[in-house]
């Protein structure tokens, strides 16, 4: 196994059992494994095992792995519902021709399907924000219907 296989096996060790509220804490706790690094390095690792900084209901932000059951949600890929639904991270935009945005947003929040928590509206542009734990697929569907 390649040492930095066993690095990034050992960072996900670290988050998913101890509690990492920044990289000064992670790299210390490396170091405790045997594993010295730069904080540069640190950070490509943490980028390419897709890590995030998530508030943890105590005033805190710590390190947490990404959820596998959401991977497929997070596919670089649009999904093929409508032309004008484009995916960033787990929020939604839509582009609409100008005028219609604050309508159709009015439509989805007064029918909200359940993947739909809110939106905010614009003159042609709706940013929609979804529920937790939905596949990016389900929520297009969802809202297609509206555009």
């Amino acid at each position: 196994m390649s040492v930095r296989k066993e690095r990034l096996d050992a960072i996900c060790g670290i988050i998913q059992t101890e509690v990492i509220c920044n990289q000064e804490e992670l790299l210390k706790r490396l170091e405790t494994k045997g594993f010295t690094i730069t904080q540069a390095t640190l950070s490509r690792d943490i980028k390419q095992l897709k890590i995030a900084r998530m508030h943890d209901g105590n005033d805190n932000y710590v390190y947490r792995l990404p959820d596998p059951s959401l991977q497929a949600s997070h596919s670089t890929e649009r999904p093929k519902i409508h032309p004008n639904i484009e995916f960033s991270g787990n929020l939604i935009v839509i582009k609409t021709r100008p005028g219609y945005a604050m309508g159709i947003a009015s439509d989805i929040d007064s029918n909200a399907p359940h993947e739909i928590l809110a939106t905010i509206a614009g003159d042609d542009t709706i940013l929609v924000i979804p529920r937790e734990g939905y596949k990016r697929e389900n929520i297009a569907e969802a809202i297609a219907r509206f555009i």
